[in-house]
Order: C-alpha cells, then sequence, then structure tokens
C-alpha cells in the first residue's frame, strides 16, 4: 500500500482543532486500584487548537478517516466538527519504535 506525505506551508494551510487521545488508564487493571480515580491517565486528552492541515481536509465528511503524520489514525469528529471549525480525533495512535529503542539503552 503506498501513501502520500503532504508537507503544508503556513500560509497555505487551514486552522484545525486535533484532540490526540492517549490510554484512559495508567494500570493495566484498573479494576484492582483500591481507588479507580488513582489508575486514571492524567494525559488521556491533549488538544491541539490551532493545527495547521492541508486546505483538501476543508471538506472533509464528519466520520472520514485519516493518517496524520507521526500522529496517527484520525477522524473527523461526528459532533463538533463543522466546515467552519474542524475538529479531528486520534482514534489509534502509531507505534513509537525509537522510544522503545531509547528506554532499553
Amino acid at each position: 500500500m503506498k501513501g502520500t506525505i503532504h508537507w503544508v506551508s503556513a500560509s497555505h494551510s487551514i486552522p484545525a482543532e486535533v484532540r490526540l487521545y492517549d490510554h484512559l488508564f495508567v494500570a493495566p487493571r484498573p479494576d484492582e486500584a483500591e481507588d479507580w480515580q488513582t489508575a486514571l491517565n492524567p494525559n488521556s486528552l491533549e488538544v491541539v487548537r490551532g493545527a495547521r492541515l492541508e486546505p483538501a481536509l476543508a471538506g472533509a465528511d464528519r466520520g472520514s478517516r485519516f493518517q496524520f503524520e507521526r500522529q496517527g489514525y484520525v477522524c473527523v469528529d461526528e459532533r463538533d466538527s463543522s466546515p467552519s471549525r474542524l475538529v479531528f480525533n486520534r482514534s489509534v495512535g502509531l507505534r513509537d519504535t525509537w522510544a522503545k529503542i531509547e528506554s532499553k539503552g
């Protein structure tokens, strides 16, 4: 499967909000924690306001899916996105092979 990587210049890009979801819990078995709230990941959502995207995404339909380079797979938010305010949600992150190599060193 071949893909195309797009470099986007700031002057030709469009603004968007990108929500980068991560694991909800820091513990592999949060149900075993004394208090499940202590197992919550405080960084489970990072909201990037003012992200700059390829202009072709301006007409993306709600629910459409894309891969954002170095971020993972995203979809257009079903509820919050509109033509005047694009919102994308990361559904699957990419594997970070480099971080695994660094942690072994």
